[in-house]
């Protein structure tokens, strides 16, 4: 082999000195196992804006100026009877008891009041706190530190409020609120993550022994994404030690690890035994694929890496903490795919065909030279490149038609946030939550902070409070009903900053909560603080932040299309040397995306097939995840057309021969390419399978893209588009030349020459 590149130089150098290589691999991880012992990963079930918006600058007045340290965690205590009202002195004496209580527990409650200590202070002020009925009244309680502090004392939160049911047990005493939420979601999550494990790595175990027809080999790629995990944790946590993530990246860095992980190290290993079979020895067999296979695995990785930068521009700890995770763990696993899978394969050797036992000798390589050349024209793949190519055209409007029919669902598509009402129903969280928005009003969790920043001994700064107070107090919903609740009001210890706090009467994480912020922003409070000597009113709290974020993300998903769109362009035509290439496979990728999305839509907000898959119907799809499954798909969807492609390119520089380039390409790819993507499926949906609604979504969404696009994107789109275009394919404008020449596909011995097949009259 004339041309040595640098994965076939590591690949070459792992066999040579192969015990070297696992023993380095099992040091780092061992390495990473010693940091996530002695520092380990800190998440949190919180998410933050960093492009400071309107409730991040209330919130940072409100600390600045004593009002409180940071945004506390909150929890709504419940207490509902059957059979009396909260006016039989026995209610009360239980309420009573509830709150001195919850007070008692200082390390854990920084306040709680009740109905009856309000109506005390000034008569009427409780009322709030009483359903219609006046059966069910709720206790607001504030939990002492940070917000994460407050959320890690969920468990012991949940204890005092359950201790206190026991005590009375003619009543229903529960509660929702950010410890209990999170508490129950971590649970949720963690008994999630091991069935999306045990799910997701069982089936890819199969289907790898499908692939492989042999055990051994089967393991290999099984072992490498369990390595590439467990690195990607140690090193996950020592960022988390200088950043904030997000509790999800536990979940991201298992699916995507598990995902790359086994596909990487499925293409090195096949193309090593795909070498062995044509009589290539051990050692060439081993530097082909590093030349190959590696070197397609390196440059689809850094696709995957450039597409979920994309996230990280989004300032949103969410984003970012998964771009993070899933960037590390796509790193190790290609850092192991050129490294470690060499070693292996050299230690392994033909052992990898166990309990078959193979012979590579002259005979098998005429064999297979046999069987390339016939597969060309015939097999199962050969078959249907014949049938696409045939009609490229009609293979062409019938694929792409069927993408945008199962994009149109999007049309319909509404954004939303998490909340309880996600929660599955055996939830205790949950089950408050129900008797909240029945009862009151699911406002009351999160109620909305006005923060008004000004010398509060001002005449026109007192009048406008007031003002804002009234105009509070008389605005309506849709149906002539209050829009908020009763007010009250906290004046900083500098007399510089008033908060206003009150509930929304409407759910706060719904369009109708989000309706509320953008009235109170846009209507109520510019004509006021106009009014308002040297003096800003910012709207702030949950329901507020959620608008923040929702505004955010549609300023930065154009800018993160724009960026990732951008450089996969570069990238795929300094690898293929083409623009034609990088044009077609983005617009064809942009396609299977398009009709993921519109599939979600279709099943989650729909309703259709959720009864056949256990999935839970829901008004709107996670805000977040549209832009999350843009950056992800696009990578991993360009992961199959990079080796798509550098097969075809392959073929192609050796032949010139466009039409029998897509079919070689197609035919020793499409078994692999099937397979790969079926083990990530498989991953994808066992994560799908669990209980919450986001979780749901996100595997879905990635099991159903990956599923389109290694069906209709690879076997019908990329090989009609290709016939069409014949030579046009590799277009390259002489200006362009300039670029540096990375020959993906490698340098491997030419083929035989063989008869241009006479696949499509377009070529």
């Amino acid at each position: 082999m004339a041309k040595i590149s640098f994965t076939a130089r590591l690949a070459r150098n792992s066999s040579h000195h192969p015990w070297r290589a696992v023993l380095i691999w099992v040091g780092i991880l061992l390495i990473a196992g010693a940091i996530q012992a002695v520092a380990p990963l800190d998440t949190t079930t919180d998410f933050k804006l960093l492009n400071n918006p309107e409730s991040q600058q209330g919130w940072d007045l409100l600390e600045e100026h004593g009002i409180r340290q940071e945004r506390p965690a909150t929890e709504t205590v419940i207490i509902q009877s059957g059979s009396t009202t909260v006016d039989d002195p026995a209610f009360q004496t239980v309420i009573q008891n509830t709150t001195n209580a919850l007070r008692a527990d200082s390390e854990i409650v920084a306040n709680a009041t009740n109905f009856i200590e309000l109506n005390a202070q000034t008569p009427g002020s409780g009322d709030g706190l009483i359903s219609s009925d006046r059966k069910t009244t709720i206790i607001p309680v504030t939990l002492k530190g940070s917000l994460q502090e407050a959320t890690s004392n969920g468990d012991e939160f949940l204890d005092l409020v359950h201790g206190q049911r026991a005590s009375a047990p003619d009543y229903l005493i529960t509660t929702v609120g950010d410890a209990s939420l999170a508490q129950e979601i971590n649970k949720i999550v963690e008994e999630d993550l091991a069935q999306g494990e045990t799910i997701g790595a069982s089936l890819a175990f199969l289907i790898l022994i499908g692939v492989f027809g042999a055990l051994v080999a089967a393991f290999v790629p099984l072992v490498l994404a369990i390595i590439a995990i467990g690195v990607a944790f140690g090193l996950t946590a020592l960022v988390s030690q200088q950043w904030e993530l997000s509790f999800f990246v536990t979940n991201m860095i298992t699916m995507i690890g598990l995902a790359v992980g086994i596909d990487y190290s499925l293409f090195v290993v096949d193309r090593y035994r795909e070498e062995r079979r044509r009589g290539a020895a051990k050692t060439d067999a081993v530097q082909i694929a590093g030349n190959t296979a590696s070197r397609a695995v390196l440059f689809s990785g850094l696709t995957v890496v450039f597409a979920l930068l994309g996230m990280f521009i989004v300032p949103n700890s969410i984003y970012r903490s998964l771009s993070i995770g899933a960037i590390i763990v796509v790193l190790v696993a290609v850092s192991a795919t050129l490294t470690l899978i060499p070693a292996v394969i050299t230690l392994l050797g033909d052992k990898l065909d166990w309990p078959r036992r193979r012979k590579y000798d002259a005979e098998t390589a005429a064999q297979q030279a046999a069987y390339d050349k016939e597969t060309i024209h015939g097999g199962f793949w050969g078959t249907i490149t014949r049938t696409v190519t045939n009609r490229p055209v009609v293979s062409l409007v019938i694929a792409v038609g069927f993408l945008l029919l199962c994009a149109a669902p999007y049309l319909n598509f509404e954004p939303g946030l998490s909340n309880a009402s996600n929660l599955p129903d055996d939830i205790e969280a949950k089950q408050a939550y129900n008797i909240l928005v029945t009862e009151f009003s699911a406002g009351q969790i999160a109620p909305v902070e006005m923060v008004v920043h000004g010398p509060l001994d001002d005449p026109s700064v007192q009048q406008g409070i007031t003002e804002l107070n009234q105009a509070i107090a008389d605005a309506k919903t849709d149906a002539g009903t209050a829009l908020f609740g009763a007010t009250t009001q906290t004046p900083s210890p500098d007399n510089q900053v008033m908060l206003i706090s009150f509930p929304m009467n409407v759910p706060t994480d719904e369009p109708a909560g989000f309706d509320a912020i953008n009235t109170l922003r846009d209507d109520i409070v510019p004509p006021i603080e106009a009014n308002m000597a040297n003096t800003e009113v910012l709207v702030t709290g949950n329901t507020a932040n959620g608008v923040d974020f929702l505004e955010m993300r549609d300023k930065f998903t154009p800018i993160v299309f724009i960026f990732v769109l951008g450089l996969s362009f570069i990238l795929l035509t300094i690898v293929f040397r083409s623009i034609v290439v990088s044009t077609t496979s983005i617009v064809m990728n942009l396609l299977s995306v398009g009709a993921a999305y519109g599939l979600l839509v279709w099943v989650f907000q729909e309703g259709h097939l959720t009864g056949l898959f256990g999935f839970t119907q829901v008004e709107s799809i996670e805000a977040w995840i549209p832009l999350f499954l843009f950056s992800v798909l696009f990578g991993l969807s360009m992961d199959y057309q990079v080796f798509l492609l550098s097969r075809i390119k392959e073929h192609y520089d050796q032949t010139h021969h466009n039409a029998e380039a897509v079919a070689v390409g197609l035919q020793r790819t499409g078994r692999i390419i099937t397979g790969a993507a079926l083990i990530m499926v498989s991953v994808f949906f066992g994560f799908a399978l669990g209980r919450l609604t986001f979780l749901q979504q996100f595997g879905f969404g990635l099991g159903v893209a990956v599923l389109l696009d290694a069906t209709i994107v690879r076997t019908i789109l990329v090989p009609s588009v290709m016939s069409i275009l014949g030579d046009r394919n590799w277009y390259l404008p002489k200006w362009l030349n300039w670029l540096p020449n990375l020959h993906v596909e490698g340098a491997v011995p030419a083929p035989a020459p063989t008869a241009a097949p006479e696949l499509t009259p377009g070529d």
